[in-house]
């Protein structure tokens, strides 16, 4: 919204206050030393291998590693809620400096994605030009704000030197298997040796190791690999010409960038066996210092869950279903599989069955027919639409009938949009009684609903009379007697227990465990990404590219784009761009065993894959040699005392990531341990998800966003080129005509006060509206901090060598305490509110300032507002960064009240208000209380039958 700039008024004019602090002299100053850090190398954090060796006060530093989330360089460039986070950990950093510290703070880029590739499309320009200039104008943005950065450590994912690490840690999965035995991966070259030795036997075959082809070994191989290709159902987006994760599509089915719509489809991709880990995965949440709510999302989407695998018999085979209620088996009446389910076809009969109820075909002549609409009306809805609790439930029967094991009722098989393949085995056995869903679907198709679990809330057993199902985990199993099984009169555990064994007895079933979790889809049809390091051979087996090919580099491609088909098309398959260039797909290269032709994989991996291991990077960034220097990264991220799995110490960045970006990376981070390339088998130690910063957006009567810099408050209303104009809170951001950008604010007021606003504007972890008029109040701080040290007219400093009173002592160590305790706990607003309330007090008591309070509380507010800490720390005198100072540290004495106020009550009324000693003893108090002259008129002599003292700050006094 338009206003004067409040930092041209300053209240005396320029000729009389010529070193008066201003936003000029803030440009000045901050530039100056921006320049002063990065030609001195003053954030270069030293490495234990010959840094530290040398130096032995270094090396007996405690380290700090602290790390923001990766940024994304957007040609948009930052508005002022981007740099939060990174203001923030600055703050952090430069405390944990200042306190003895060898910190590690450093940024890089995320550069790989599908924002620049579609630039690329839309302009013909390299993903990489526009990248990498988006990349020097975000530099340049968050250099003005001062950030500490050891920028010797910086990189960005797309520099060849980085991604072929990326690539290197893709092979190390590759040639890795989950050992179940041991918990932990193992190289391949281990299962290969056991099926050689016989040791193992080879799964699916009869025949010896030696005796199988290259090709089936490579299959047997592929059902163990931590990264295997398969044949398997994926979110596929011809609008987008690739196909997405789970997490990449919208609640109703479409893509999250570009809002296409999303089907299923076959296609082969690559995949993480990111399942093999859910229970590590689960395990470890619960000794990292994460926000409950992320550790909340991350044991959901894993999702893990005890029941029973329980095998249907069917035409000579089973259909096998999981479930966690197996204690209702008896009341299961039919069963649903996926439309996908591999067995649909193989069970569905010609003709429909004898019979049949015509609400259960669809209308369809055959079972054949109705199996295929349904499919094809299954495959337009996305995971979450099928999940969803629709008003109708849908679907069709398959002609087929199994067999419930535990009764030996024959029940029909349907197939239905809300059982997915994707979790349990595809198929569920459905108890109308006793789940909603069922329920549903059975009074829809008219199906038996028998109840075995009784119900609590006052109903008979007599499901006829139910509008719902009734479900319980403490309620007492009925009608579940068979032949040689009873769970009647068992609550609900000890009837699982009981079928559970009884399964296991008769070869049934089998007690076990689910996961919501799938493996993770790793392969994009896109450009701009990482090439895998694979090449097929003419029987398309899958070879690893040795390390000394590393990296392989994207080629040039004449067209950016993955072909894209009509968005409403479901039948087409995916066409790369890496696929049009013949000359790099077809090579022939020697891989051992003398030269050969071999075709290149032409997908690209996803974007997550650089930001899975790049706090590793971080660590030894210019090792041409190793992944990380072990001794390197056990410094930095090796376990240790209330870190048992390691990592790093601060990770700061959006909750929006919880089940993306750091399941990810802690699934490699935990491979990465078990192969023994680092020490620690966590990522991040310790998180923090920040707060948003929010802007007014405000439309018009059409509902377009107008500029909000330009709209006017009028009498509690807002207009803009004098039409009324609604306001709402919400993000910020150029599409919404609300950004305001860093670079505006550093002009007008300075870096300083933009960190110092920032941080003032509330606790870290909740959001808050951006409000540019009340960023005047910290430039307003700067102002009096300056002009306590610096005389405005001659520029002099005019600090005191006299010793300070008492009360201004007082007032400095409580600020030097508070302040310090807040800086520990990410508590900014309270520690900025800190220091402006003693820099307040030095304002007010007039004069100058005794230089030990004036060089405190520069040194209390050096993290926050750097630049003028620094300017002002050489004024007083000091040669040195103000950066490696130690932070001050509160005199005990000084911090403790010198008197406390106490409150004396008769009859429970407060009569007076004493000031004593903090240490004054229960004894003194009473004594002093009785004889203050408001509480004897209180008793009016009256006697006293008791006196309660709850030294120091309460007497009750009840009379007699």
């Amino acid at each position: 919204m338009s206003e004067t700039n409040p930092a041209a008024t300053t209240g005396m004019s320029a000729d009389a206050a010529p070193h008066r602090y201003t936003a000029a002299m803030a440009a000045e100053i901050e530039a100056r030393w921006q320049d002063f850090w990065d030609a001195e190398g003053t954030y270069a954090a030293p490495n234990p291998s010959g840094d530290l060796a040398g130096d032995p006060e270094l090396a007996a530093k405690p380290k700090k590693f602290i790390m923001d989330m990766f940024p994304y360089p957007s040609g948009a460039g930052l508005h002022v809620g981007h740099p939060l986070g990174y203001i923030a950990t600055d703050v952090f950093a430069r405390f944990q400096r200042m306190t003895g510290h060898n910190v590690l703070h450093t940024l890089g880029f995320d550069a790989f994605g599908l924002p620049a590739e579609q630039y690329a499309v839309q302009t013909g320009t390299h993903p990489r030009v526009s990248t990498e200039a988006n990349m020097e104008n975000m530099k340049s943005q968050l250099r003005r704000l001062g950030l500490g950065h050891d920028k010797r450590r910086s990189f960005a994912t797309i520099d060849p030197q980085y991604y072929k690490w990326t690539q290197w840690i893709f092979l190390q999965i590759f040639n890795s298997w989950y050992d179940e035995d041991a918990r932990k991966a193992r190289p391949i070259s281990e299962l290969i040796a056991q099926f050689e030795s016989g040791e193992r036997a080879v799964p699916g075959h009869t025949r010896a190791w030696s005796e199988l082809s290259a090709k089936e070994r490579a299959d047997v191989l592929g059902e163990f690999r931590l990264a295997y290709a398969s044949d398997a159902p994926v979110n596929w987006c011809p609008g987008l010409g690739t196909v997405l994760a789970n997490e990449e599509v919208t609640a109703d089915g479409r893509s999250e960038r570009g809002n296409f719509p999303v089907f299923k489809a076959k296609l082969r991709q690559w995949n993480m066996r990111i399942t093999a880990y859910a229970d590590r995965l689960l395990e470890d949440l619960e000794e990292l210092d994460w926000p409950e709510a992320i550790k909340l999302q991350q044991r959901n989407w894993i999702g893990r869950s005890e029941g029973a695998r329980i095998d249907f018999p069917i035409d000579g085979e089973h259909i096998t279903v999981f479930t966690t209620r197996q204690d209702t088996l008896f009341g299961a009446t039919y069963m649903v599989l996926a439309p996908e389910h591999p067995l649909v076809d193989k069970f569905t009969p010609a003709a429909w069955p004898e019979g049949t109820h015509e609400v259960w075909t669809g209308g369809h002549a055959t079972p054949a027919d109705a199996v295929a609409a349904y499919r094809a009306q299954a495959a337009a809805k996305s995971d979450v639409e099928r999940q969803a609790e629709a008003k109708d439930k849908t679907g069709v029967f398959t002609g087929a009938y199994a067999t419930n094991p535990v009764n030996g009722e024959k029940i029909p098989v349907f197939i239905a949009d809300y059982v997915l393949m994707g979790y349990g085995t595809g198929a569920i056995m459905a108890v109308p009684a006793h789940d909603t869903r069922d329920f549903a679907f059975a009074r829809a198709f008219e199906l038996p609903v028998r109840c075995v679990v009784q119900p609590a809330d006052g109903r008979s057993t007599d499901t006829s009379t139910w509008d719902d199902a009734f479900s319980a985990h403490d309620a007492t199993i009925v009608n579940s007697s068979g032949a040689d099984v009873s769970l009647d009169g068992l609550d609900v555990a000890e009837a699982k227990a009981r079928i559970t064994r009884w399964l296991e007895e008769k070869g049934l079933g089998e007690g076990t465990v689910n996961y919501r979790l799938r493996d993770w889809l790793f392969s994009r049809q896109r450009y701009w990404g990482e090439p895998f390091p694979i090449v097929y051979d003419e029987e398309g087996i899958a070879h690893a590219l040795p390390e000394s090919m590393l990296p392989l580099e994207l080629p040039e491609v004449e067209d950016y784009s993955p072909r894209t088909f009509d968005p409403d098309d479901a039948d087409t398959q995916p066409e790369t761009p890496l696929s049009r260039n013949e000359d790099w797909v077809n090579v022939t290269l020697d891989l051992g065993d003398g030269p050969k032709k071999y075709r290149r994989e032409t997908n690209t991996m996803p974007n997550w894959a650089g930001s899975c291991w790049y706090e590793l990077r971080y660590l030894d960034p210019h090792n041409s040699d190793k992944l990380v220097a072990p001794d390197i990264e056990q410094y930095w991220m090796g376990p240790r005392e209330g870190q048992p799995h390691g990592g790093v110490d601060l990770y700061v960045g959006g909750a929006e990531h919880a089940v993306l970006h750091l399941l990810y990376a802690r699934f490699w981070s935990k491979v990465l341990h078990d192969l023994g390339h680092i020490s620690s088998a966590e990522p991040f130690h310790k998180l923090f998800n920040q707060g948003m910063i929010q802007a007014y957006v405000y439309r018009d009567a059409r509902g377009i966003a107008v500029p909000a810099a330009e709209v006017e408050e009028r009498d509690g209303a807002y207009y803009y080129q004098g039409e009324k104009v609604s306001r709402l809170l919400g993000k910020m951001g150029k599409s919404l005509r609300n950004a305001v950008t860093p670079d505006e604010i550093c002009a007008e007021y300075g870096a300083d006060t933009l960190r110092l606003y920032e941080m003032a504007m509330g606790p870290l972890d909740v959001s808050r509206p951006w409000d540019t008029r009340a960023v005047v109040g910290q430039f307003r701080l700067l102002q009096r901090l300056w002009r306590n040290i610096v005389d405005e007219t001659t520029g002099e400093v005019t600090v005191t060598d006299a010793e300070p009173d008492e009360e201004t002592l007082r007032a400095l160590h409580k600020a030097v305490d508070g302040v310090r305790q807040d800086l520990e706990g990410l508590r900014f607003n309270t520690a900025i509110a800190k220091i402006t309330e003693l820099n307040n007090h030095l304002t007010k008591a007039g004069g100058p300032v005794a230089r030990p309070v004036a060089e405190a509380l520069v040194l209390l507010i050096a993290p926050l507002a750097p630049h003028i800490a620094e300017e002002l720390w050489r004024k007083l005198g000091h040669t040195d960064s103000v950066v490696h100072q130690d932070f001050p540290v509160a005199d005990p004495a000084y911090v403790v009240d010198e008197t406390v106020t106490c409150v004396v009550q008769v009859k429970g009324k407060v009569k007076a208000r004493l000031e004593v000693p903090p240490s004054i003893s229960e004894e003194e108090l009473e004594k002093v209380a009785l004889a203050d002259e408001k509480v004897v008129a209180a008793l009016d002599g009256a006697g006293i039958r008791k006196v309660i003292v709850r030294a120091p700050k309460l007497v009750n006094i009840v009379p007699a």
